[in-house]
């Protein structure tokens, strides 16, 4: 039993939060204390990614969340705000990762021709389906779309690079799932006509 003046223990929301602002203080022990506490969570973004994956299994949920923690601690101090933005920079990571395995895959063999990538499955599911030079093409295009609005390439890599539904999506920015429906199809209306252009 707790003595009358102990303070309880902060709540689990409330530990992540303190050590957010740690690791953004560039405290490299906050992240590893961190990680125990959002595994799970990173564990669901990448177990999406791996619904329907059909190929090799070198990049399995495993250690796609171990990858991605690994890119995050070798970076220093991370500038995340909140929980929300720490799950937006692991969705970019995820997609790094997964576009770094599609590239090394796709310079095994060359050829296939390009069609726009449905932006309706996750961005393993496209890779295990051999559309690697899509999902390459798709990454250029997410760059240009991030050069002109980095909020809607945000809302592509957490979409589809963290396999996240809008309403989940919406959770995390605070943002209503209607304003990012319109800007889900506005994301994908500028990839696909810079898919078409190239």
């Amino acid at each position: 039993m707790l003595p009358d003046d102990a303070a309880p223990p902060p709540s689990r929301e409330a530990s992540v939060a303190q050590l957010l602002a740690a690791v953004r203080d560039g405290r490299r022990d906050a992240l590893d204390q961190l990680f125990p506490l959002v595994y799970q969570e990173l564990r669901e973004l990448a177990h999406r990614q791996r619904l329907g994956w059909q190929g090799d299994d070198t990049l399995n949920t495993t250690a796609l969340v171990h990858e991605a923690y690994l890119k995050l601690a070798h970076h220093g101090a991370l500038e995340v705000n909140d929980r929300g933005h720490f799950f937006a920079v692991a969705a970019r990571v995820m997609r790094q990762i997964v576009i770094d395995h599609v590239r090394s895959r796709a310079a095994l063999r060359r050829g296939g021709d390009l069609q726009f990538a449905s932006l309706d499955t996750t961005a393993m599911q496209a890779a295990a389906t051999e559309r690697s030079d899509e999902l390459l093409a798709l990454d250029a295009a997410l760059d240009r779309l991030a050069a002109v609005d980095a909020q809607l390439a945000g809302l592509v890599e957490m979409r589809f690079y963290a396999g996240l539904e809008l309403s989940e999506v919406a959770g995390v920015q605070e943002r209503s799932e209607r304003s990012l429906k319109r800007d889900w199809r506005r994301a994908r209306a500028f990839l696909q006509r810079e898919m078409l252009s190239a």
